[in-house]
């Protein structure tokens, strides 16, 4: 591992076994930002940053006008706690933290390497009540995920505006994509990523949001054992094929929080922070009120709970971070 230091944030490369030989070619040696309090006298609360679709880590260091970074926002708060930030970029745009035969082992990256690491390596308290994953649309899907799927890992969760209700952010993406393959691809997946990787401008193309966003979706959650991706709509179409959009639904968290298991997992949390703006183009406030109702349900207490509606898109978020981040520390660091 190779390290140097800004501010109070470490740039690390590691190297990933899980990722190395993965289906798309893409690095297994990744970027990794580590916040560490000036104060190492003690052990602290960690919270892993997780990033939306077609994000990277370095991208959390960008300056926008008017606007902070992330790492900025992060420094100024001075927390009590380790933050890490965590990069799981793909070919695709992204991995949704799962591990899939299509993209690679994200979710074994993430929660056997890189949790790991960071307990050795730095002042941590290494249990999962002392835990906590953060992040935004894909980020907050896997910010609701990955406790469910491990909680001897996890005790808190942030979500903004996290992809759940798969019926209303996902589906309605089919019929726009069987469209766009039609009318410029001739049907095809394989003859769109052939132009989207031709060298143009990427994104440029109103069609490719849609075509991007959903194959990266199918890829996590319906590729075959040979990386063969199965869509859940019929090309021409648009129909669901249901049993395709039954592997999908398996990964709605939604649907995960209420399985008998995962209220168990929901009611041991120690931190759970959701909140979407009130007008996200995705319309994942519909989600994040589904979650929180499952949330609820599991009988989670109210002062582990905070859920919020603001007044907002789908954009403009990171202000957002800090506001979760100090309610996750403030959970995290309570000691038994």
């Amino acid at each position: 591992m190779g390290a140097h230091r800004t501010d109070r944030w470490q740039a690390l490369s590691f190297t990933s076994e899980a990722l190395r030989g993965n289906p798309l070619d893409d690095p297994h040696v990744r970027p990794l930002y580590v916040y560490v309090p000036e104060d190492g006298s003690r052990r602290y609360p960690s919270v892993y940053v997780i990033q939306g679709m077609t994000g990277i880590a370095d991208a959390w260091f960008n300056v926008e006008p008017w606007s902070a970074s992330y790492p900025d926002r992060i420094s100024e708060l001075a927390p009590d706690a380790v933050v890490v930030l965590v990069d799981a970029f793909t070919a695709l745009g992204g991995s949704q933290f799962l591990d899939s035969p299509g993209t690679g082992n994200y979710h074994t990256y993430l929660c056997d390497e890189i949790v790991p690491y960071v307990d050795a390596n730095f002042p941590t308290l290494p249990e999962a009540r002392h835990r906590g994953i953060q992040g935004k649309s894909s980020g907050g899907y896997g910010a609701m995920i990955t406790p469910l799927l491990r909680p001897d890992l996890f005790g808190g969760l942030a979500t903004h505006a996290g992809d759940a209700l798969f019926e209303l952010c996902y589906a309605r993406d089919f019929a726009p994509a069987a469209r766009a393959l039609r009318e410029s691809y001739g049907g095809s997946y394989d003859a769109f990523w052939e132009d989207f990787r031709s060298g143009r401008p990427v994104l440029t193309s109103p069609k490719d949001e849609v075509l991007v966003n959903t194959y990266a979706m199918a890829a996590a959650y319906s590729a075959n054992d040979d990386g063969s991706v199965d869509l859940p709509f019929d090309v021409e179409t648009g129909e669901r094929i249901p049993e395709v959009w039954e592997r999908w639904l398996h990964w709605d968290p939604v649907i995960r929080a209420r399985e008998p298991a995962a209220a168990d997992v929901l009611r041991s949390l120690e931190a759970v922070w959701i909140d979407a703006g009130r007008a996200d183009e995705y319309h994942l406030e519909l989600g994040a009120i589904a979650f929180h109702r499952e949330v609820a349900a599991a009988g989670t207490p109210d002062e582990r709970v905070h859920f919020e509606l603001f007044s907002g898109t789908h954009r403009g978020l990171t202000w957002r971070y800090p506001l979760s981040l100090s309610f996750l520390v403030g959970r995290l660091s309570i000691t038994l």
